[in-house]
């Protein structure tokens, strides 16, 4: 398998995957009034700044990903070329 293919299944996996864990997490704290609820202010500060990190850090997540599939694409269309234009004009 190429690596650039590799690293961005893995990339867009991770990024989509720690969204998902970060809205679910979010989901089930809600009070059936729509609140979150959290037992202090301190950690409702810090896990609304983790969360806020984590979803940035997906999104950088999901564009490599898409950037690395992007180059991949790039990558296996010029090596189709090249084989065509050696079909084409062999020595």
């Amino acid at each position: 398998m190429n690596p650039t293919l590799f690293l961005s299944i893995l990339a867009l996996l991770s990024g989509f995957g720690l969204r998902y864990w970060i809205n679910r997490r979010k989901f089930y704290r809600r009070s059936p009034m729509g609140a979150e609820g959290f037992s202090s202010y301190e950690k409702s500060v810090l896990i609304s700044f983790l969360e806020r990190t984590g979803k940035w850090i997906a999104f950088i997540l999901i564009v490599f990903g898409l950037l690395f599939f992007w180059s991949y694409s790039r990558q296996k269309k010029e090596k189709e070329e090249v084989v065509l234009i050696e079909k084409q004009n062999p020595k």
